[in-house]
């Protein structure tokens, strides 16, 4: 049985600014607001083929969602660099008038225990996944503040694991980009902007779980689960749906989906819960 078809929400007049847009997750997420009609601001390093050896640039992105109808603008974006994020914002105001979509997906990945973890691998995703998460939302408060209502969402596991050996650095930075997103709830609070986290339950198909051999193939679900998800939570009030950290099982399996077998990536697949488990032990979804 497929799933059902989801009911989209109608972002038209909305503009997202979105981290790591070059392939994967947030590639699907900028296709799948776009479907939508929303305006995309497609962030990233990779502006050009021969920048990378794999496929996919910030540029190739933003042309895609063109193609859906929408306004999309690209932004060279290395989210380390203060000076360079407050510019994209700007820019990205600029060109569009107003934000009032920002996701963080931008993400660095090392699998490893403490002891064999390089300190410049530590400090590179320390620096791509909270700290640049902090910079783009800093960045972007005085415009949302001014909006009537708007979004910060991150692609960020919940904080409910008291640690994680084999992988801490990396489980760390990951969590700390909840804790930055969902503190900032609290701070704005009664300016109508949701703060929230999501995040998969499965692995998910993207370069980072091919690269480290997260699994198999028979393990991971597509990436536009995610977008499926996130757009799950775009669909409410911003104003009431704030301060959560969301599986994306459990945002689909609301809106009626019990059926997730056109996310497996191989047919005979068998996703199970491997990355809920990796920051909460106690998950039994």
């Amino acid at each position: 049985m497929a799933k059902p078809e989801l009911e989209k929400p109608d972002l038209t007049g909305s503009t997202a600014f979105i981290t790591g847009t070059t392939r994967g997750i947030g590639k699907a997420l900028a296709l799948a607001l776009a479907d939508c009609g929303c305006n995309i601001v497609s962030t990233g390093k990779t502006v050009d083929d021969s920048d990378s050896d794999l496929e996919g640039t910030i540029h190739k992105t933003a042309e895609a969602c063109e193609e859906k109808g929408v306004d999309a603008h690209a932004i060279q974006l290395n989210v380390r660099d203060p000076e360079n994020v407050q510019s994209a914002v700007d820019e990205a105001i600029d060109e569009f008038g107003e934000v009032d979509i920002v996701i963080n997906n931008a993400s660095a990945i090392q699998i490893a225990n403490v002891e064999d973890l390089p300190p410049n691998r530590f400090d590179l995703m320390t620096d791509v996944n909270v700290r640049g998460t902090y910079l783009v939302n800093r960045a972007f408060l005085p415009h949302l503040k001014e909006l009537d209502e708007g979004w910060i969402l991150s692609n960020s596991p919940p904080v409910k694991v008291d640690r994680s050996p084999g992988k801490g650095p990396y489980a760390w930075s990951k969590m700390g980009m909840t804790f930055i997103t969902l503190s900032l709830d609290g701070e704005l609070a009664g300016h109508d902007i949701g703060c929230n986290s999501f995040w998969p339950v499965t692995a998910i198909d993207t370069r980072a779980t091919r690269y480290f051999g997260l699994g198999t193939e028979k393990d991971w679900r597509t990436p536009e689960i995610m977008s499926d998800a996130v757009l799950e939570i775009l669909k409410r009030n911003p104003g009431e749906c704030s301060g959560n950290s969301f599986y994306d099982e459990e945002l689909l399996k609301e809106a009626g989906v019990d059926d997730f077998s056109d996310y497996k990536v191989v047919e005979d697949g068998d996703p199970g819960p491997m990355s809920a488990i990796m920051f909460d032990p106690d998950y039994e979804g």
